[in-house]
């Protein structure tokens, strides 16, 4: 089984306008499909979920899509994650948040204290994430432990440079497996970093039609991978 899954929830505004939908109906389904394969990774021992809700290319949709969308988290944060908690999942979010509304800035403190001793499956959020940011984050942090006199270059290493990114909190930091849904086949600017050596896996499903089934279909392609690779 892989440690750490991570998902590229994609295709919930296509899923919605082929119905004649709102982009906010495609979006309040994809929370009830998270919500059910998170219950499902933690009841599969999965040690660490990390999804990616809100990229900082995100900011460019309609206003009022991008403000139900942070009332949305915020909600996900405070009222879907009780049944988290009650699994004993621990919930971290990474990614920009003092660019987030102050309301939802303190949903994520409050959760990720709420919650920082749970030993269950880590579920972490990307909200307002950028893979390119976090890298270039990274190296700025180590360039001032350099010139504050903290760090020489020489000691500069992988393990010294993942404890600079926003998965730096995970025990598991680096997925093993990938999941992107809707057909496109690529990582819009996910965990690029920690991503070098992940199984990707590929579906045409839309985020809002993916289930239990397409989850386990996803777990059975990664242990053929980890077979053959032996």
């Amino acid at each position: 089984m892989p440690k750490h899954i991570a998902f590229i929830m994609d295709g919930n505004r296509r899923w919605a306008k082929e119905r004649g939908w709102s982009p906010m109906t495609g979006h309040g389904a994809m929370r009830k499909t998270l919500q059910s394969l998170l219950i499902r990774c933690s009841k599969l021992n999965i040690k660490a979920v990390s999804v990616y809700a809100f990229s900082t290319e995100n900011w460019r949709r309609p206003t009022e899509e991008v403000d139900f969308l942070m009332k949305m988290y915020e909600d996900l944060l405070r009222i879907d994650a009780e049944v988290l908690l009650s699994l004993g999942c621990r919930i971290s979010v990474m990614g920009e948040k003092t660019k987030l509304p102050d309301s939802l800035q303190k949903a994520c403190t409050d959760i990720e204290e709420k919650s920082s001793l749970n030993s269950g499956t880590h579920v972490n959020y990307a909200i307002n994430y950028s893979g390119k940011h976090d890298i270039i984050q990274a190296c700025k942090n180590i360039a001032a432990k350099v010139k504050d006199g903290i760090l020489v270059p020489t000691q500069i290493s992988e393990d010294l440079f993942k404890h600079e990114l926003g998965t730096k909190m995970i025990e598991f930091p680096y997925p093993d497996l990938v999941v992107r849904t809707s057909g496109e086949i690529r990582l819009s600017n996910f965990m690029l970093w920690q991503m070098a050596y992940s199984e990707l896996y590929f579906t045409a499903k839309m985020f809002p039609d993916f289930e239990e089934d397409d989850l386990m279909k996803a777990l059975l392609a990664f242990q053929d991978k980890c077979e053959c690779n032996m």
